[in-house]
């Protein structure tokens, strides 16, 4: 940690022969420059987009991916074990695999957003990025996009409710579970939930690639890669 503060300390206060004195000591006995820098955390960010993101744009990206899949809200779990009680578990689990499927199509969007906010990394950013937690570059681009992400999630989910069928079932579903006597009608607006939970499992595959290149050296599939978070290594 401390070799790594004294390398971006000299890189603002230290003329050309003393910081080469410094450089010496790190892992990879070379000068980084600024730019290389923040290219090197571009490229982790844009692993985390193609590797990650990517996977939750395919049929059950999200539905068969423990790590992110959406299950239903505390209000209306009662309608999933209603339903399963009484023999409709298949209903029960096309509504999910429903609104998984709106998330699905919906992140689709996100990459356009993502290439943007990474683009305007800083070297302030990548300097805080690089010293910082294991989700330090995912919690960076997720305070740069959240707002323009749900902004564009949103009305593509509430379209998707409709061309994935999702609309169908669950109105077919919340049927079946309100003429079951005794229980609490329920009429549920899903938008904005399967907005939220479509964003937070979007951050959370992010996070995955980013926690892997930061431990394991062999993710760092590119020289600069290997180069820029050798510098973390023995924070």
């Amino acid at each position: 940690m401390k070799k790594i503060v004294v390398f971006f300390t000299a890189l603002t206060f230290m003329g050309c022969a003393e910081l080469q004195k410094v450089v010496n000591q790190l892992p990879q006995g070379g000068i980084l420059t600024q730019e290389q820098i923040g290219r090197g955390l571009r490229q982790a960010l844009d692993n985390g987009i193609q590797h990650q993101v990517t996977k939750l744009t395919s049929k059950d990206g999200f539905y068969k991916n423990d790590l992110v899949k959406i299950l239903l809200p505390k209000e209306l779990q009662a309608v999933d074990k209603g339903l399963r009680s009484i023999g409709l578990a298949n209903l029960a689990d096309e509504g999910l695999k429903a609104i998984n499927r709106t998330a699905e199509d919906a992140v689709k969007t996100a990459t356009p957003i993502f290439v943007n906010a990474v683009k305007e990394i800083t070297f302030s950013d990548a300097k805080n990025i690089l010293l910082g937690a294991n989700n330090a570059a995912t919690s960076y681009l997720e305070g740069k996009t959240t707002t323009a992400l749900y902004s564009k999630f949103n009305p593509v989910i509430k379209k998707s409710f409709s061309k994935v069928g999702a609309d169908k079932i669950w109105s077919n579903l919340i049927s079946k579970y309100n003429s079951i006597p005794l229980v609490k009608k329920v009429n549920p607006d899903l938008t904005d939930y399967v907005t939220t939970e479509a964003l937070e499992g979007v951050f959370t595959m992010i996070a995955v690639e980013e926690k892997g290149i930061r431990e394991k050296v062999g993710l760092r599939d590119t020289a600069l890669l290997r180069q820029v978070f050798a510098l973390q290594d023995n924070k």
